[in-house]
């Protein structure tokens, strides 16, 4: 079993940042994938961001490429998202959800294809 534990979200105005952590505990493994996908209110959850390990590959949706990074620090287990550039459309509760495999490529932006789940944290850009 793994446990995951996010943290980071809050009130940010337009154009600001926030950044996500995400910490894995129990039976993680060097295999992996960690996943960021967010829920607006009325919307279907949406993938955001992953990283797989081995090489860390990172995945990007269209809509946050280039202006969101997803990093993993192995040593603490622990995921992150660093946002820049907010606007009201990035307004969502985002979780985390980690694998302790490392995903295939056309699987990564499927959430069913994730084992654990986390809370959630909301993130909300207004100004």
């Amino acid at each position: 079993q793994v446990a995951l534990e996010e943290s980071g979200g809050g009130l940010v105005q337009p154009g600001g940042s926030l950044r996500l952590s995400c910490a894995a505990s129990g039976r993680t493994s060097r295999s992996y994938t960690m996943g960021w996908f967010r829920q607006a209110p009325g919307k279907d959850r949406e993938f955001v961001a992953a990283i797989r390990c081995c090489g860390s590959s990172t995945h990007y949706a269209d809509s946050v490429k280039g202006r969101f990074t997803i990093t993993m620090d192995n040593a603490k287990s622990t995921g992150y998202l660093q946002m820049n550039s907010l606007n009201t459309e990035a307004t969502a509760v985002y979780y985390c959800a980690f694998d302790s495999t490392r995903i295939i490529l056309s699987s990564v932006r499927n959430g069913e294809s994730y084992g654990y789940w986390g809370q959630g944290t909301r993130v909300t850009v207004s100004s």
